[in-house]
């Protein structure tokens, strides 16, 4: 898995909930593809048109708050967003990210160091945030290494997955 993101960003404030994230009527669909075309619809009606593979999320405070539907996660993965990066998010969406395999980082001060269409340059496992527009470097929390190991399977699944096969293979499942 990529550890190494460099996109455009979008800007979101703060309390962006599950709802806004993934309106309550496309929770039928359970597939990432088909969540992101409908991603932040409720924030930004024309966000899913114009957001693009390898685009960055920053958000302010309490990112993901609301229901603890894996939807929203899943919904920006979906959309091709290579990583999200909030001042804090709520516990129940930070979870699911990664049991859905979404980058995500905290970095304080985020929000008012990045506007809307800037470039960042982000390290997930040294938490190096630079804004390559003007030049600011941010110091986010780095991933570790059971995140990462987390993240480049795809998520809690396939780790559950691996292991279970790995532990029939060892003959002790």
């Amino acid at each position: 898995m990529q550890t190494h993101f460099t996109g455009k960003t979008w800007v979101f404030g703060d309390n962006i909930d599950t709802d806004q994230i993934t309106p309550g009527k496309y929770l039928a669909f359970i597939d990432a593809p088909t969540l992101g075309k409908y991603v932040l619809e409720g924030a930004r009606a024309d966000f899913p048109k114009l957001v693009k593979p390898g685009d960055i999320i920053v958000a302010g405070r309490n990112f993901g708050c609301g229901s603890s539907r894996e939807h929203a996660p899943l919904a920006i993965k979906g959309a091709g967003v290579s990583v999200v990066i909030a001042e804090s998010y709520a516990r129940i969406f930070f979870r699911n990210a990664f049991n859905v395999g979404l980058p995500i980082l905290v970095c304080e001060g985020i929000h008012d160091a990045v506007k809307e269409g800037d470039e960042l340059d982000v390290n997930l496992t040294t938490g190096k945030v630079t804004n390559k527009t003007t030049g600011k470097t941010l110091q986010a929390e780095a991933l570790t290494d059971k995140a990462i190991e987390l993240l480049e399977i795809g998520g809690l699944v396939p780790l559950t997955r691996k292991k279970l096969e790995e532990r029939k293979a060892a003959g002790k499942a």
